[in-house]
């Protein structure tokens, strides 16, 4: 017998029989910790289930991701429609698009829309950082510690944190002593910040210092540009929606999340059943060309289907593309500094620009290649590399997020053992799904590590009705307990691993594979990471999961 499955086969023995699911002597049948997307959708279908409820956010407001990323130019990747929530076809006939891509105040207003529609707002708690969880054995319970002190019990924890929610700043001397301002993207204030009349600094070029360093360039005196690591970047060719346009889009809907739900990231765009080289060259740079033309992440999810997994075609299309940047940016060396060459196209997430490539004209923008020139520390006046001090006004770091697991290391979480889970993951990072972690029992996860990446809000969707069916489940039958066995939790990283295998993207550091060197204990890349198969085989393995009746799951 699995050590799991003894330890719960002890605590039932010694459970007394009326105890059920639902327990008045605690605070909540199930505490949802974040009120971002994932958050906002969770709580609307506990309550239609029945539970009581609610969500403990530390901001002030709901939104996750679009609360705290306010920086200038932050706007979708993905087009505004088929990034809406699905569930609700009178939301979807009410709530109208300005943009294909919409921009952080719009996208804000949305979810506070959705969060009033359904009087969600009730049931959220705003203010209220959680420090510490800790699972109890013998009320078999979550007791969660808030930042001012005082406590919470649930029955059933559900993270719904965000994968890019943990903002990390670079290892870098000084950085307290700048006398100027300084944001990070991801910290971004709610007072308006101006530019004009400033010296800048923007330190990274990833997607929100591509979308900072567009937007903000026409207003500064002089902006300068820190780069590390320059990525591929594709237009985003965003425009707005008039009347009609949105008339259309709602009359598609259906259609639309149908084209969602059978791609393989859950875009609008399916990838292309040719291979590379089964067209002509001629071919092969018109379909390209039609793509760079085409909104968003079309050139990037819409391509041949081989790109992003035979090295060979990928390099065709990284030649397609650096030609582009060198076609747009009038200083040659420029050009060069802005094309990646350490990864091929799409290898990465891609950022989305407007005229970012352009900006890099302009008489007041200069770009510093940290490479060649590395930052030594920040100064009161600015910033020192070897080649010298560059004094500003404004520091901006866009230098990124802890991602996925840095959301849940910033909570001490202690399972039935009293192990804190950053430890458990520090040498050993396995799920159940991507929802559970054995001996961290009634904790479940919104997209946690091994989980989807691709357009959220339709693996957000899945994963919360996954989640609300489970519980109904242990509800119906008064459970009290529920955690993977050791078993189901090796059979669901061998499947995790065995679809990570054939994408360039595992072979490349970068979030998405457990990379950042700001971060101590990630400069190794985890296979798994992330699931790196498709919608539908991940999809297919949860519902397979479901119809056995969870035998691959532990119930007390």
């Amino acid at each position: 017998m699995e050590k799991a499955q003894l330890r719960i086969w002890v605590s039932l023995m010694s459970t007394r029989t009326s105890e059920s699911f639902i327990d008045s002597n605690l605070d909540y049948d199930v505490v949802v910790i974040g009120a971002g997307i994932s958050g906002l959708y969770q709580l609307y279908c506990l309550r239609e289930a029945g539970f009581r409820a609610c969500i403990l956010e530390r901001g002030t407001g709901v939104g996750g991701t679009w609360y705290w990323n306010r920086y200038p130019g932050a706007r979708f990747d993905s087009e505004s429609y088929s990034y809406a929530y699905s569930f609700s076809e009178e939301l979807l006939e009410e709530w109208n698009w300005s943009e294909h891509f919409a921009s952080q105040p719009e996208i804000l207003r949305y979810l506070e829309y959705v969060a009033d529609k359904f009087n969600l707002f009730k049931d959220i708690r705003f203010s209220c950082e959680v420090t510490k969880a800790q699972y109890m054995e013998e009320e078999t319970c979550w007791q969660l510690i808030l930042a001012n002190g005082s406590t919470v019990s649930a029955r059933i924890l559900i993270t719904a944190l965000g994968i890019l929610s943990e903002p990390t700043f670079p290892n870098i001397e000084g950085i307290n002593s700048f006398s100027g301002e300084s944001f990070h993207t991801g910290l971004w204030p709610k007072t308006p910040v101006t530019f004009e009349g400033k010296n800048v600094a923007v330190i990274g070029t990833g997607a929100s210092g591509v979308q900072t360093i567009q937007e903000i360039a026409h207003e500064v005196r002089n902006l300068t540009v820190f780069q590390r690591r320059p990525n591929w970047c594709a237009p985003l060719n965003n425009s707005d929606i008039d009347v009609d346009e949105m008339n259309e889009i709602k009359a598609n809907y259906k259609d639309m999340f149908a084209i969602c739900s059978e791609s393989h990231g859950g875009f609008i765009w399916t990838v292309d059943p040719r291979g590379t080289f089964e067209v002509t060259a001629a071919e092969r740079v018109s379909f390209w060309e039609y793509l760079y033309a085409s909104r968003g992440m079309s050139i990037w999810q819409g391509n041949f289907k081989d790109v992003l997994s035979d090295p060979v075609a990928n390099k065709e299309l990284s030649d397609f593309m650096a030609n582009k940047i060198r076609q747009r940016i009038h200083d040659p060396e420029v050009a060069e500094l802005l094309i990646p060459k350490d990864h091929g196209f799409g290898t990465r997430r891609v950022p989305l620009e407007t005229k970012y490539y352009e900006t890099y004209n302009q008489p007041n923008v200069d770009l510093i290649d940290l490479n060649r020139s590395p930052i030594r520390a920040i100064s009161p006046k600015g910033v020192i590399t070897s080649e010298g001090e560059y004094k500003v006004d404004t520091i901006i770091y866009a230098t990124g997020f802890n991602a996925i697991t840095g959301s849940f290391d910033r909570i001490d979480i202690r399972g039935a053992s009293g192990q804190a889970l950053k430890e458990e993951w520090s040498s050993h990072l396995e799920t159940f799904l991507s929802v559970q972690v054995p001996d961290y029992p009634n904790l479940l996860m919104i997209n946690g590590p091994q989980g989807l990446g691709g357009n959220h809000p339709r693996n957000i969707e899945y994963s919360v009705e996954w989640v609300t069916s489970l519980l109904e489940h242990m509800k119906s039958r008064n459970l009290r307990r529920v955690e993977p066995s050791i078993s189901a939790v090796q059979t669901w990283s061998e499947h995790v691993r065995a679809k990570s295998g054939s994408a360039l993207a595992n072979k490349i550091d970068s979030w998405m594979t457990g990379i950042n060197t700001n971060v101590p204990g990630k400069d190794k890349r985890v296979v798994g990471f992330r699931y790196g198969g498709s919608v539908q085989s991940y999809r297919l393995f949860c519902d397979s999961v479901a119809k056995g009746g969870y035998k691959e799951m532990i119930f007390s």
